[in-house]
């Protein structure tokens, strides 16, 4: 389960919008509960670099922007629990390309925008032997 502030969830979505007919992209950070649940307490958004021609249908966060989001979660005492995308004119279901670039461990947000307008907001988990994504529930929390 991820719990989901609702000040997020608004702000992924409202990035999606205005990404579209982009892809939108960002890290979440947070704290790992004692019952495995993630905690998003903040996110990170990032620009998306993948080359213009492609982020219609992909994103890609560089390296160093990565580095940023682990500096940025330790200065606040939170861990990287993940990132988040968005998916134009597609369902909120991890692509085959998501699943071969995603790790173990991480929670994937995927916000499906429908012709400029935010519609399902899932997460997953890939599997520890990365054969398929599994939905985690999201609890939204104030």
């Amino acid at each position: 389960m991820i719990d989901l502030k609702a000040e997020w969830d608004a702000t992924i979505r409202r990035e999606g919008e205005n990404a579209y007919p982009n892809e939108c992209c960002g890290v979440l950070l947070g704290t790992l509960l004692e019952d495995d649940s993630r905690r998003v307490e903040n996110i990170l958004p990032i620009d998306n670099k993948r080359e213009e021609a492609e982020q219609y249908h992909r994103f890609e966060i560089q390296p160093e922007d990565y580095m940023r989001a682990e500096k940025e979660a330790r200065s606040q005492g939170l861990d990287v629990l993940g990132f988040y995308h968005s998916h134009p004119d597609h369902p909120a279901r991890p692509s085959g390309f998501d699943q071969d670039h995603a790790l173990p461990f991480y929670s994937y947000i995927i916000v499906a925008v429908e012709k400029g307008k935010s519609a399902s907001l899932t997460s997953w988990e890939l599997t520890t032997d990365r054969t398929q994504f599994l939905e985690e529930e999201i609890k939204s929390w104030r």
